[in-house]
């Protein structure tokens, strides 16, 4: 008879599956059971109107493009972070967790603050003809800010990683630095930069507090989705909230399902090549 190598394994499993239905699954059933009883001409309403598809627009483009940001960035900064050693190093490594540690709607207000029209940098830009506050630019930025971490804390230990002994190998059979980065630490890196890329994604499409004070709020033009749900709310419409909701939560699960399968796509990939 065969025993477990970890004592109390079945148990551990039962609560943490418990755990997770409670606090993940449970919660988003509601949201998609909610839209019971529904009629179709109110759900055409809620996810079809003007001002509906330009807020779906607004979030998935805008969160598309700080993803992709964040993933360039955060990717340098963590190269950054593991390969040299500078004074400063511990500040600026202690930086890139600031996102994560100060409240979003802190966030949203900093930015909005200097990115004004009287604001440090808005003072500056907005002469040149470049508005950032309170348009869509606005709206982008403050995504790239909340999603940078992600990118950097996920690639940096992978990188940390990496022998050294595989530069130097390709090194002795004359591969340059560009080479080297692109034959042999790119394709290990690159898991884990699609990983940052999926949280800085996903991050993204459901970000609120610190795009609403930098975004102005109009809408058809700078209004998101998720300020799209709490006007729905706001004028007790729940059922076009859920609607909302539910459109956001199916685009999420489908992006995040897709990137796992382009991962474990590429690792079969590299496995077979090895």
């Amino acid at each position: 008879m065969s025993r477990d190598t970890i004592p109390g394994r079945n148990i551990a499993l039962g609560t943490t599956l418990a755990l997770v239905s409670l606090a993940v699954i449970a919660p988003l059933a509601a949201v998609v059971l909610s839209l019971n009883g529904i009629t179709p001409e109110h759900l055409a309403r809620a996810i079809a109107s003007p001002d509906a598809i330009a807020a779906f627009r607004l979030t998935f483009v805008a969160s598309l493009v700080a993803a992709l940001i964040d993933l360039v960035l955060g990717s340098f900064v963590a190269w950054i972070l593991v390969r040299y050693q500078f004074p400063g190093r511990p500040v600026l490594d202690a930086l890139v967790d600031v996102p994560l540690a100060i409240p979003t709607a802190v966030t949203g207000i900093t930015l909005a603050t200097i990115y004004g029209g009287h604001g440090f940098l808005g003072a500056w830009l907005e002469p040149h003809g470049i508005h950032v506050a309170y348009t869509q630019i606005g709206v982008a930025l403050a995504l790239v800010f909340v999603g940078f971490p992600f990118v950097v804390r996920t690639v940096q230990p992978v990188l940390a990683e990496i022998p050294k002994d595989l530069e130097e190998a390709a090194s002795s059979f004359g591969a340059g630095q560009t080479l080297t980065l692109r034959r042999v630490i790119f394709p290990l890196v690159f898991p884990a930069m699609l990983t940052g890329f999926a949280l800085s994604l996903a991050r993204a499409l459901g970000e609120y507090g610190s795009v609403v004070f930098i975004a102005g709020n109009l809408p058809g033009k700078t209004e998101i989705a998720p300020l799209l749900i709490i006007t729905r709310l706001e004028e007790y419409d729940y059922q076009g909230a859920s609607a909302v909701a539910t459109v956001l939560l199916i685009a999420s699960f489908g992006m995040l399902l897709a990137i796992n399968a382009l991962q474990r796509r590429f690792s079969l990939a590299r496995k077979m090549a090895t």
